[in-house]
């Protein structure tokens, strides 16, 4: 399996967007459509789906995902994490259009995490590079002990896409959907115990 750097990932994404031409939000959208495909090739049951978003792109593509299943007819709640003041423009955008469709979202003091049948991780991507710190602790380690099955966007939050390593505390996904290319890190054996199965999708990055 090639693999990439997350440097040469953000460059990629970036030369995309600047000297190709496609829009981030077009990406994002082309991201979304892919993961929420690859959950519906898994055998899981999706009778109640949580997305648990950061503030950046990767709740964005998050949020894509909650309002492609729920037009699909699944029970889909957000949970937003995060400083909306630090929301990024596509993350507003995908959130705006999930209101508009009526998705759910729950408070973040009163989750049940246990009636939960699928998590969907979108709180950081996988320009990590320092410790998880705060109430995200609390949260991923909430993740991890719900009965449910869980897709990472991207990356499982709290793992570094360039080591592999965990960055204090990670998600521990069963299916990684990522895009473009795997990234370094993501194959290294101290991963695999929180990639879980690994899907490489193309959104038609220029790399």
């Amino acid at each position: 399996m090639k693999t990439i750097s997350v440097k040469q990932a953000q460059q990629a994404d970036l030369k995309t967007q600047k000297e190709v031409g496609i829009p981030g939000l077009v990406l994002m959208e082309r991201a979304a459509l892919k993961a929420a495909d690859n959950l519906w090739h898994t055998n899981w049951n999706l009778n109640h789906v949580l997305v648990v978003a950061g503030s950046g792109n990767n709740g964005g593509d998050g949020l894509a995902v909650a309002r492609l299943l729920a037009v699909k007819g699944v029970h889909v709640d957000i949970l937003l994490l995060g400083n909306p003041k630090h929301y990024s423009d596509e993350h507003q955008t995908q959130l705006h259009t999930c209101k508009y469709y009526h998705v759910p979202v729950v408070d973040p003091k009163n989750v049940d995490w246990k009636k939960y049948t699928v998590i969907i991780d979108a709180i950081f991507g996988t320009g990590l590079s320092r410790p998880v710190a705060g109430n995200y602790v609390d949260f991923i380690k909430k993740i991890n002990q719900a009965p449910a099955r869980v897709q990472a966007i991207d990356i499982p939050s709290g793992l570094n896409g360039s080591t592999g390593k965990v960055m204090g505390v990670s998600v521990k996904a069963d299916l990684t959907s990522t895009f473009a290319y795997a990234k370094n890190g993501m194959v290294k054996p101290e991963a695999k115990p929180y990639i879980g199965k690994l899907i490489v999708n193309d959104i038609g990055i220029y790399c």
